[in-house]
């Protein structure tokens, strides 16, 4: 006799593809946040899974700062042909080019915030009324906030103590003129949840996620790769370090951590040890108490 029971990722890979299915019912224009980091990975395993034998129906739209990892980007550009989906890629040096955002100051500049801008003139322009997200709860405390439909207004903004309720598994996408919603299928998902699941699917991920070599610079206890982007600054130094990267964000945030896991297997070994967040090294996040929250109000991944 076969059995009924889902293991708690086929749970969490249902819970997903529910949703998404949901979306593509409710919404006339989605599209897929897309950076080939490893939950817009298992987005688009979700995708698949979701819609086959048929293509995605939407496409994958990537923010590019500039700053992002080389490995990164040309797995970004590999999976997409790969899947056969129609990737957008919009440029923060194009909004700073055009007057629409400025480029930070002194010695520890960052273009991360300057995303926002780029993405809502993204969203402006291809009319996207929905967009999925690989954020999870468990990442950081004002994601953990986040509804599974979350409602964005017409300036594409957030309001925390305005969400809707989402009672037995229905999600209202009802919305007004301009507006719009992020949708994060991955909310219930943890780290070692995306890890076991890559596993399981074995999806191919970007190298920089395994342990390597690299120059590294320590900032206040963030592992920062040595790069044009990343001013030396008083008293620092150079060290070439066995790291790997545990989350994927721009060059001058994203803090490596040391380790020598090369296999899937001993990835997960190690964040089953973890005793930091993966965004714990992330030193964008570190800027004030409320950082990322107040960079989601205004209209943020």
């Amino acid at each position: 006799m076969n059995s009924y029971t889902l293991s708690h990722l086929k749970q969490l890979e249902s819970e997903a593809i529910f949703m998404m299915r949901e979306v593509a019912a409710q919404f006339e224009r989605p599209a897929l946040l897309f950076s080939g980091g490893k939950d817009s990975i298992v987005m688009v395993r979700l995708a698949q899974k979701a819609f086959f034998p048929a293509k995605i129906p939407f496409p994958l739209v990537h923010v590019d700062t500039g700053h992002n990892f080389v490995e990164t980007i040309e797995f970004r550009d590999k999976m997409a042909r790969e899947v056969g989906a129609n990737l957008i890629v919009r440029y923060v040096q194009d909004s700073i080019d055009q007057g629409r955002a400025v480029e930070e100051k002194g010695p520890n500049p960052s273009r991360n915030g300057l995303q926002t801008i780029t993405l809502l003139d993204t969203i402006e322009e291809f009319k996207f009324d929905a967009c999925f997200g690989g954020a999870r709860r468990d990442e950081e405390k004002a994601r953990a906030k986040e509804r599974f439909f979350s409602h964005r207004d017409e300036f594409g903004q957030w309001d925390p103590k305005n969400q809707r309720p989402e009672l037995w598994n229905l999600y209202n996408g009802k919305k007004q003129q301009g507006e719009n919603f992020r949708i994060f299928p991955l909310s219930n998902w943890t780290e070692m949840d995306v890890w076991q699941y890559i596993y399981s699917e074995k999806l191919d991920i970007p190298s920089i996620y395994f342990t390597h070599k690299r120059d590294i610079i320590n900032r206040g206890g963030t592992l920062l790769f040595s790069s044009p982007f990343v001013t030396l600054m008083k008293g620092e130094k150079v060290e070439n370090m066995q790291v790997r990267f545990r989350t994927v964000g721009d060059i001058t945030c994203t803090g490596a951590v040391e380790s020598d896991a090369a296999t899937l297997e001993q990835v997960i070994q190690e964040v089953a040890t973890a005793r930091q967040t993966e965004r714990g090294t992330r030193a964008d996040d570190k800027r004030s108490e409320a950082a990322m929250e107040d960079r989601k109000k205004q209209g943020y991944f």
